[in-house]
């Protein structure tokens, strides 16, 4: 949503806060990254759509001006750990073939300028088409994932995107029509075109929703915050009450893209207690997004 409307304050904090967050990830030198994300049918649709997927061979869509072409997947350590998951009792997918969008690649070519920097596992969460895995679920699924990683001896950098609050104008099976729905089933692979009015119709959103205009949820500044202190106290668990449903009410239709914030801080948490820190944080309407970046680390002194 760079391309959305807001001010160049906004934009020039938005790039210093990722070039901070570079500097965090290199300063740490991680061997491994983990990544839970979501997706936006782009990759994932209802023809099978899993709660939770591990992909051992990944390529990027491109949407939203990102790049295409392959991820650095360590693709050995992803059968691992899914070997390792399933036996931790999660009936966990994997793709040989798993297809991501900007909710993978984007924060990386913001860091860095490419998403090939480390070799990374990216985990899908299904964050976007009901019915959708429970804040407990996913909390649980991160903490399975952080004592894979404690086991290997790598330097493990977890990462996780989407949220916090926003409500983009996504579809809903239920109610759509029938090439809507079709859309949500199998939309693989669209022409440059279709993906071209797709997305206008986000910016279209964004633009009447930084006018102060009605049709989609603002941003919720206070709820967001809520929700990233929750992240800071370590007390994962109290976030297991929450609801998708709710989330969705409150924090708009992209608002459980949180799944993802809370199963990478659940696999940090493995190591015990942590420190994070909110690098930025701003509710940029135009955006359609809860803009926040924060890096965390456990209080162990660095072996």
């Amino acid at each position: 949503m760079k391309d959305g409307v807001t001010t160049d304050d906004v934009r020039l904090a938005v790039k210093l806060g990722f070039r901070e967050l570079a500097e965090r990830a290199e300063q740490f030198e991680p061997d491994l990254v983990i990544q839970f994300a979501p997706d936006h049918f782009n990759g994932f649709f209802y023809d099978v759509m899993p709660s939770f997927c591990v992909g051992i061979n990944a390529s990027s869509v491109g949407d939203w001006g990102t790049s295409t072409g392959a991820l650095p997947v360590a693709s050995t350590e992803a059968q691992e750990l899914s070997e390792f998951l399933v036996e931790e009792g999660f009936d966990i997918a994997v793709s040989y073939r798993m297809q991501v969008d900007h909710g993978f690649v984007q924060i990386w070519e913001e860091m860095f300028g490419d998403f090939s920097r480390y070799p990374t596992i990216p985990i899908f969460i299904n964050c976007a088409a009901p019915p959708l895995p429970t804040f407990r679920r996913a909390r649980l699924l991160g903490e399975a994932v952080g004592r894979w990683a404690a086991a290997t001896g790598k330097r493990v950098l977890f990462s996780a995107s989407g949220g916090l609050s926003h409500d983009p104008p996504t579809p809903s099976i239920a109610t759509s029509p029938d090439e809507v729905k079709e859309r949500l089933i199998d939309g693989r692979n669209p022409t440059e075109e279709m993906r071209h009015v797709r997305e206008q119709r986000v910016l279209t959103a964004g633009a009447l929703a930084y006018a102060g205009e009605p049709g989609i949820l603002p941003v919720d500044a206070d709820w967001d915050a809520t929700f990233i202190q929750q992240l800071q106290s370590g007390n994962l668990s109290q976030l297991d009450a929450m609801t998708t449903k709710e989330v969705r009410e409150k924090a708009g239709r992209g608002g459980p893209e949180v799944l993802a914030w809370v199963a990478a801080f659940a696999a940090l948490s493995v190591d015990g207690e942590y420190k994070a820190d909110l690098i930025y944080y701003e509710a940029i309407q135009g955006w359609i997004a809860g803009m926040a970046m924060m890096f965390a680390q456990s209080k162990k002194p660095r072996a």
